[in-house]
């Protein structure tokens, strides 16, 4: 029996179908490397033989369009036109070729495939074209040669990621411009890198990497795979800016987008040959996803297998990237994509609804991506809670290192909404925050690029509304929604990040209240770049008050990081009373407490930890993190001795409403030491 059913018993009665999945990514992988002649490392390699690419005697194009009756490469070098030494030959496999003198072709030229099937024609991109710009004029896209005479050679030829915990920072260089504009990879690397290690974080999570061509779908309609986006700047450019990060010790994970691909069919993949069904499903029913109007791959091809696997190992080899971040893992497991789907108990993942192909894909590109790279780090974007999703392969998992804790902003967003301020209770925030599967790692996090989308609002936005407009300064009389929403910032996050088991995230901006939402230039708001942008200088501003919350991300992110291993340390709920809207744990020697509560602070409030000495570590209430410094942190508490409850003591706090503090046992050799000085 698989481990991952041993460790379930709940996981028994589907016994067969969890047997059946590992049996067929078993037996996919023999018929992809020949029964082991070769690694899968080996198969992925498809980026080195499709495409465009130069060689000793020339240059060579290959691509693969079965339907396609007649293709020709044309392009600046040739002007556009169909010329017969620029005619591909097609091989019995459905492979088309053409082979060029090192004259015919240069660096920065322009090219199309000019593509003709039963029925039709048209222009298209290369499927594994590694660069694609588009035309400031005309607005259409082109496939670039990109062979640059001195190529950006790389001082890290591997990275190993820091994750004791991993921290994260999620970010899209494009909106991390001050400026209304588009953000490129050297400003990123020169203004922003410094930010983020600064801040504290280990590792970039970076959004809309892969070529998209309509801005504002955040990255996520993407049509060219392999090339990294062009308006943010050239290749060399995102490797410098990676091989930067590497320097500073950021681990650079990208947000991979292999959930669907965008329908376009002069730029991507759709009709590619002419025919519809090429990467896609057959079934118009399921190659057509209708709730982001895009197409699904057909993961049962092998082809399909080997384009995917492909693009999984050529990023990580060819810009050093140090894992990913798999979008829409849900939208792939399920036929329905998870839309109506309830997930209320085990039957749902397992009655056959599930895509068995993309499961199987899911998990052979988790063994190649640590196969090429044992150190890589993969993070599956999935809601229904499917599991085994980071268990490791060999138990029957799919490999995933973790998961996105989904539920986390998700819980938040309702409180704010929904629940009067004393009815924020201790219970549920445990609840939410600490249940997870045991044998699986996740990302914990209060909020994320998809919170801050226009349409819906960050929790700073949520908790402070308007008044962020007029009572963010210091110079002027505060206001209660800001003091509250301040206070309540601190102790979301704080709670959220210290409650991890594997990971913490946060995106741009959040850490230090980012105002409004993120809204891309598009038709509806005039092409306006004003709210794709970050406004940096908010948080640098000392009179205004974005840089408490800012200051209070670094302090927390420094407390996390001063516990090695902290993600592992085993964590102890000490305490929570709905009635006093009170929660209090223990990681460690480090003691958590929260008082929720939107009024009633309480004086003596007795705690039963381990007994000696606390000191304070992090106070929400600071006046350096925008409190009203209501406790003096410099003193020592002391355990008071219940022959009740020994080895335990009650710890005596004042715990002010709407604040929580973080206090650290003193080890018992310091003690002891005191007291013998004494």
């Amino acid at each position: 029996m698989l481990t991952l059913i041993q460790k379930d018993p709940w996981l028994e009665p589907y016994t067969k179908a969890i047997e059946g999945r590992y049996d067929a990514v078993m037996q996919k992988e023999r018929e992809l490397t020949r029964n082991g002649e070769i690694s899968l490392s080996d198969f992925a390699v498809g980026y080195f033989y499709f495409g465009l690419h130069k060689t000793a005697e020339g240059w060579i194009l290959r691509e693969w369009a079965p339907h396609a009756t007649e293709i020709f490469l044309a392009g600046s070098f040739n002007n556009w036109q169909r010329q017969e030494a620029y005619r591909l030959r097609k091989s019995d496999n459905g492979v088309w070729e053409v082979k060029l003198s090192i004259e015919k072709i240069h660096h920065l030229d322009y090219y199309k495939l000019l593509v003709s099937w039963e029925g039709g024609s048209g222009e298209r991109i290369p499927a594994w074209c590694q660069r694609v710009v588009q035309d400031e004029q005309t607005h259409i896209f082109s496939a670039q040669v990109w062979e640059p005479e001195k190529p950006y050679v790389f001082k890290h030829a591997r990275f190993m990621p820091d994750v004791s915990p991993l921290l994260i920072y999620e970010c899209h260089v494009g909106m991390a411009s001050e400026d209304e504009k588009v953000g490129t990879y050297n400003e990123f690397r020169e203004k922003i890198l410094p930010r983020v290690k600064a801040d504290g974080y280990n590792a970039l999570q970076i959004m809309a990497i892969q070529e998209h061509p309509y801005y504002g779908s955040f990255g996520y309609h993407v049509t060219n795979f392999f090339a990294p986006s062009s308006r943010f700047g050239t290749p060399d450019e995102l490797k410098q800016l990676i091989d930067t990060a590497h320097d500073m010790g950021l681990a650079v994970i990208m947000d991979l987008v292999h959930s669907h691909s965008a329908k376009n069919e002069s730029e991507g993949l759709a009709k590619q040959d002419g025919s519809p069904d090429l990467y896609f499903y057959s079934d118009p029913a399921r190659r057509y996803h209708p709730a982001w109007d895009s197409l699904c791959f057909d993961y049962g091809k092998n082809e399909v297998l080997h384009f995917l696997l492909s693009n999984c190992k050529y990023w990580l080899d060819e810009y050093k990237f140090d894992g990913f971040r798999f979008d829409g893992v849900t939208s792939m497991l399920y036929y329905s994509h998870g839309l109506g789907e309830a997930f209320t108990n085990y039957d749902d993942y397992y009655n056959g609804h599930q895509d068995d192909n993309a499961i199987c894909y899911l998990t052979l590109a988790n063994k190649l991506i640590h196969e090429v790279n044992p150190d890589a780090i993969t993070i599956a974007e999935e809601v229904s809670g499917m599991p085994g999703l980071a268990a490791p392969i060999a138990s029957g998992g799919y490999g995933f290192d973790y998961r996105m804790a989904m539920n986390i902003p998700d819980f938040w967003i309702k409180t704010i909404k929904e629940k009067k301020d004393e009815d924020w209770h201790p219970t549920a925030i445990w609840w939410e925050t600490t249940n997870r599967r045991s044998d699986e790692k996740t990302i914990s996090y209060a909020e994320s690029h998809d919170q801050a989308l226009v349409g819906d609002k960050t929790i700073i936005f949520r908790l402070i509304d308007s008044d962020m407009y007029w009572f963010m300064s210091k110079l002027m009389q505060s206001s209660f929604r800001v003091d509250r929403g301040l206070a309540l910032h601190k102790m979301i996050r704080l709670v959220t990040a210290s409650t991890i088991n594997g990971g913490y995230l946060n995106f741009m901006g959040n850490e230090f209240g980012h105002p409004e939402w993120v809204d891309f230039p598009r038709e509806g708001n005039g092409w306006s770049y004003k709210y794709a942008r970050r406004q940096w200088h908010l948080a640098d501003d000392p009179n205004l008050k974005y840089h408490y919350l800012g200051d209070f991300d670094k302090a927390v992110l420094a407390l996390i990081k001063s516990i090695n291993n902290f993600q592992e340390t085993p964590i102890l709920k000490i305490w929570d009373k709905d009635g006093d809207n009170v929660l209090a744990y223990m990681r460690g020697d480090l003691l958590f407490v929260y008082n929720f509560h939107p009024s009633n602070s309480y004086s003596d409030y007795g705690i039963l930890v381990p007994d000696g000495e606390y000191k304070v570590m992090l106070n929400t209430d600071s006046p350096k993190f925008g409190g009203f410094g209501l406790n003096d942190d410099s003193l020592r508490h002391f355990t008071h001795f219940d022959a009740l409850y020994s080895p335990k003591g009650w710890l005596k706090l004042y715990i002010p409403a709407r604040t929580a503090m973080v206090l650290k046992k003193a080890q018992a050799d310091g003690i002891k030491q005191r007291k013998n000085k004494k």
